[in-house]
């Protein structure tokens, strides 16, 4: 979503702060912006609608030592000009603002009676009139600020400069990630490591309620309560090579081949002989795992769909498991049985939804909580009694695809160690766990077979790229990967894709089915494939095209109403996270047909840090 920048040093940060919006691009935005004190002690603000190349041509001319820069992904207000970030007051003062203030009505109606003018829609312009407000009534800019987030209802992650005092920069943060990048005698502010790369390793999270008061030499840090705090110095592995091509023509297309080294990386040192180990979920996971009866799975998007595979798994093992949306989870009442585990899934460990869901649920009597995500120090890691990660690496691409394979096999792992409690067994006896452990220790070789499948997905995909609608089928474990498929196409094609449960066709979707209506099935050699064939042939009945990833062992084979493109013989626990490449890759190749932006597909955001 949105993305901060800002610096202070003894040298012109122009170019930084424009290489810093480069570097956060991928998170997804409309419009641009910074604001720099120049040399003349005035304040330079420069906005733009579109990407940073554009907010790039009209800043050749602007300099200075002290600035903040934004990237903005429209809630309040349309994308445009006056709506962008940074938003100033009285030409003295000027703030970048991720997150979303719910009071912000009532603030624009004090202000505007107080005499201040309004330029914008957003609900960002009240919190730089509201901090001018504070600095004209005597306070200083820390001060202004502290007063300014007393008053604040909402979440926000900001970066605050005034031409009254060059000297510093504030920073705030309330539900929205901002952390501390230092320097050598320079120091920034920003979202996300990424934007930092080339200037800071050494780095400072704030915690929720932190504001920091930053110089070129020094960072102090208060609480909510306006206490000194200390906050503990991290170093990023983050290098260039997670954030440039490689010869790719998109991060996307980059990160479905990364998947073989982010599975690989994803088991390392996490499976033994023959079976699952625990104590990479955490040191106190044994007992975690001991008084685990069930399981809450909550996430959103593509994390929920991963959940939602996970479900099928934990339950033939025996154990009864809930999976939820966030954003649906946090607005219900709930019954919370005892022994209830709760596992909440994020990409970026910083998904608003789900970190609200986790502070609920903290209060309704789970017994424990644990975190799968692929970033250390994020939030949702920092507030959960167990984490693991996935090692994906950095994506950039904002279709998920690394990270929502890495988190099925963190989830099968998950599923095993829950296994033997629920069965009573020994790891060291249980044939059905090394059967799966051998299975995962393949699964990077499988993966780059199904890589092996491109050409021809390329040649299939040309019978999508002018068409309007799409229907995705799958049943069992692989109705949730039908519907990833279909959340892929629709992302980056911009090709209205929906999916469903095969059996469900005569309850609806059959009456969509022509030929002009492409639909994709997923068919594994399992126990459902016969019924799958049934779902087929309702659709050949009714003169529809189908596209089948299909088992080689299958006995589906194409002919002049069916594709069928035949995926080597896969155990049935890792065939979900097997399917998933080839849908990927459709997905990708229909995009590249249709000219789309694929990395950065309109209206959408990498990090989704607001409601």
């Amino acid at each position: 979503m949105c993305g901060i920048i800002g610096a202070i040093a003894n040298r012109d940060i122009t170019s930084v702060l424009i290489d810093g919006l480069k570097r956060l691009e991928y998170r997804g935005y409309d419009s641009a912006g910074l604001a720099v004190i120049d040399s003349d002690g005035e304040l330079d603000l420069r906005r733009s609608v579109g990407r940073v190349v554009a907010l790039e041509k009209i800043c050749s001319d602007i300099h200075g030592h002290l600035g903040i820069a934004h990237t903005r992904w429209a809630t309040h207000g349309r994308p445009a000009e006056n709506n962008a970030h940074p938003h100033t007051s009285s030409h003295q003062v000027a703030v970048v603002h991720n997150g979303i203030i719910e009071n912000h009505e009532s603030l624009r109606q004090s202000q505007k009676e107080m005499g201040f003018p309004f330029s914008s829609e957003t609900d960002t312009e009240v919190i730089v009139h509201q901090i001018d407000h504070h600095m004209q009534n005597g306070a200083d800019l820390l001060c202004a600020v502290q007063n300014t987030v007393d008053e604040l209802n909402g979440a926000y992650g900001l970066g605050v400069v005034s031409k009254q005092d060059t000297s510093r920069i504030i920073a705030a943060r309330n539900g929205s990630p901002l952390l501390i990048g230092l320097g050598e005698d320079e120091n920034f502010i920003a979202s996300d490591m990424s934007a930092l790369i080339p200037v800071a390793k050494q780095y400072m999270v704030l915690e929720d309620g932190d504001i920091a008061d930053v110089t070129g030499t020094t960072v102090d840090i208060y609480d909510r309560d306006r206490k000194p705090v200390q906050r503990k110095v991290l170093v990023s592995s983050l290098s260039d090579d997670e954030t440039s091509l490689d010869g790719y023509a998109h991060f996307m297309k980059k990160e479905i081949h990364e998947q073989t080294r982010a599975i690989t990386e994803t088991l390392e040192g996490r499976l033994g002989a023959n079976s699952v180990l625990e104590i990479p979920f955490g040191e106190n996971a044994k007992e975690i795992f001991d008084a685990a009866r069930e399981i809450k799975i909550i996430a959103c998007g593509t994390s929920y769909n991963a959940a939602c595979v996970a479900r099928y798994w934990f339950e033939e093992f025996g154990i009864r498991c809930d999976v939820e949306i966030a954003s649906e989870y946090r607005y219900r009442k709930h019954v919370v049985n005892d022994g209830t585990l709760f596992v909440t899934i994020s990409q970026s460990g910083e998904t608003l939804d789900t970190m609200a869901a986790l502070e609920m649920a903290k209060g309704l009597g789970y017994s424990n909580t644990l975190c799968i995500c692929n970033a250390p120090e994020s939030s949702l890691a920092r507030a959960s009694d167990l984490t693991i990660f996935t090692h994906a690496g950095r994506e950039i691409g904002v279709a998920s695809t690394k990270a929502f394979t890495t988190q099925l096999v963190t989830l099968l792992m998950l599923a095993i160690c829950l296994r033997r409690r629920a069965l009573n067994l020994s790891a060291e006896g249980d044939k059905i766990e090394h059967e799966i452990v051998l299975e995962l220790r393949s699964l990077p070789s499988q993966i780059e077979h199904a890589l092996g499948l491109e050409d021809d997905i390329i040649a299939m995909s040309k019978h999508f790229a002018d068409r309007q609608h799409t229907l995705f089928l799958g049943r069992g474990a692989h109705y949730p990967i039908a519907v990833e498929g279909a959340l892929k196409l629709k992302e980056i094609s911009y090709i209205h894709a929906e999916a469903y449960a095969a059996g469900e066709l005569k309850h609806g979707p059959l009456a969509l089915v022509d030929a002009d209506m492409p639909v994709v099935a997923v068919a594994p050699n399992n126990e459902l494939l016969g019924k799958l064939k049934s779902n087929l042939e309702e659709v050949r009945a009714r003169g529809g095209r189908l596209f089948v990833f299909a088992d080689i062992d299958s006995g589906i084979h194409s002919d002049d109403d069916t594709h069928v493109l035949h995926v080597a013989p896969v155990n049935n626990y890792i065939a979900p996270i097997i399917y998933t490449i080839p849908l990927q890759l459709l997905s990708y190749h229909v995009a590249l047909l249709k000219g789309t932006d694929i990395d950065k597909p309109r209206n959408l955001a990498k990090s989704v840090t607001v409601e």
